[in-house]
């Protein structure tokens, strides 16, 4: 399997070569030259193994040049019961005969970002010795929350790297914040921008395509990656847990073999509900890909009208990590739906970066419209969704999957859709304690709590045990308190690497 750019199609590297580079030289992303395709017979089969040997075997599909024993040894580390608490890396809970939540916090930071980056280091590892890289390589990540944190705890004191975290200043929540800032291990850096989470992509973005810079530090030893879903090793991860989920719906008698499902996707970055979109395009069986977002519903009205317009309001919401309005996934989606046009491609990117927005052809349009719905939701109606969830289902949800239980209840009432669903739940309650707290309580103001007293209260208001990782905090010292203008995240990398 090859790899191309999105803005230049000649490009054709193993996917070790991708994974290393995590962004292609001219500022495009790496995308399979294929998508390789499956079986019902394949999907089945997938149904008798635990998680960690399906995610083997669809990793295998797309990273070829590792090998099966590779692959055995990345799938078994990063999927471990130690890590996520159980060989069922990432359940699926069943709300009614419809509706089914994919949980997908189990792991170590109690986010869905542990399902691609706890793996993502040992792909890289592999994919230093397959090219003969033998500079330290230099992870970097802008992160509007959870990418951060699971970054920094797949990474730290591995060997060969180093990774520095940007997040905005007053764009995460609380406990976000002190995940990063109390990060133990020798090779971590973590810094906070003066501005939104698009400011800290866009200074990454900028220092990744700094050829003079990229110069200067290769003389010193050092190579650049990234652990966003920029990178192609963040992103193939995901693919397998809709692969999975569906299993899991197969084995508990919810759907039959070749039933279509409908997938809910919050999301801001758009890398999560592309991975269900590879899905499927490889023949996973689904019927609608439902795009949530908050108040920054950029994405709703691209869906809609074909405009993506930066050009508007930020908003600063209670679902933080969709809190972006420059979705640098949605690059790889453009090039596989204009038919790998990648000087259009480069056009739409150029456009957006200089006036803030791009318009795609009616036929690109259409072809959106064909695969996806857009639905967006206000933070009100995200309390009111946890709210309602929690009264009919004792079932606590956070922030964002909240969204997409919103956006999946508009869809549900504009359509009559009975399809069986999936619902990506993308972190812990407790990581938006006050909020959710609040929500359950009829909206009662917690704000003079601390975010440790929060936690006991949300554990005994919605019957539920806190994680252990999440109440370590409390004993942990702030290592990280640096905060930089964007135009000065080049010399925080600087010093890093000094």
């Amino acid at each position: 399997m090859k790899y191309q750019s999105t803005r230049n199609s000649k490009v054709s590297v193993d996917a070790a070569q991708a994974i290393k580079n995590g962004i292609s030289p001219d500022g495009g992303l790496y995308v399979p030259a294929e998508i390789p395709q499956v079986s019902a017979e394949f999907i089945k089969e997938l149904c008798n193994l635990k998680y960690s040997d399906r995610a083997a075997k669809i990793l295998g599909l797309f990273l070829t040049d590792y090998s099966n024993e590779e692959l055995d040894y990345c799938v078994s580390n990063a999927y471990s019961k130690d890590k996520f608490g159980s060989d069922n890396t990432a359940p699926v809970k069943s709300l009614n005969d419809r509706l089914n939540i994919l949980e997908l916090w189990h792991g170590p930071t109690c986010a869905f970002k542990d399902m691609a980056l706890q793996i993502l280091p040992y792909l890289l590892k592999k994919a230093i010795a397959k090219t003969g890289e033998n500079k330290e390589v230099v992870i970097l990540v802008a992160t509007s929350g959870d990418t951060g944190k699971a970054a920094l705890e797949g990474f730290k004191d591995v060997e060969g790297t180093k990774i520095q975290v940007f997040y905005p200043v007053d764009g995460v929540s609380k406990i976000q914040k002190l995940q990063m800032t109390t990060q133990e291990g020798k090779n971590v850096s973590v810094c906070a921008v003066n501005g939104n989470f698009d400011d800290a992509q866009t200074g990454v973005k900028k220092i990744f395509t700094n050829n003079d810079y990229k110069k200067t530090i290769a003389e010193r030893g050092y190579t650049f990656s990234s652990a966003n879903s920029i990178n192609w090793g963040r992103l193939a991860p995901q693919i397998v847990y809709y692969f999975s989920a569906y299993c899991d719906l197969l084995s508990l008698g919810k759907i039959s073999l070749g039933e279509k499902i409908n997938i809910v996707v919050p999301t801001g970055n758009f890398g999560n509900i592309l991975a269900a979109y590879y899905a499927k395009m490889m023949g996973l069986p689904i019927n609608k890909l439902i795009c949530a977002s908050n108040s920054n519903n950029i994405l709703t009205d691209f869906i809609s009208t074909g405009v993506y317009d930066r050009n508007r309001q930020f908003y600063t919401t209670v679902s933080p990590s969709m809190d972006i309005l420059i979705s640098s996934n949605l690059e790889r989606l453009l090039y596989h739906l204009t038919d790998k046009n990648d000087k259009l491609v480069s056009e739409y990117m150029t456009s957006l970066s200089e006036c803030g927005r791009y318009e795609v052809a009616p036929t690109v349009k259409e072809k959106i419209a064909s695969l996806f719905v857009g639905g967006c939701c206000s933070d009100d109606d995200t309390a009111k969704t946890i709210a309602k969830y929690f009264r009919e289902y004792s079932y606590v949800v956070d922030t964002h999957t909240a969204v997409a239980l919103n956006v999946y209840d508009q869809y549900i009432k504009n359509t009559g859709d009975e399809t069986a669903t999936v619902i990506a739940s993308t972190a812990n309650p407790f990581k938006f304690n006050e909020a959710v707290l609040s929500a359950i309580n009829d909206g009662t103001d917690f704000s003079d709590k601390d975010e440790f007293e929060l936690l006991e209260l949300l554990s005994k208001h919605g019957n539920i045990e806190i994680p252990v990782r999440l109440s370590e905090l409390k004993t942990k010292k702030v290592r990280f308190n640096s905060v930089c203008n964007k135009e000065d995240m080049i010399k925080q990398t600087d010093s890093f690497l000094v």
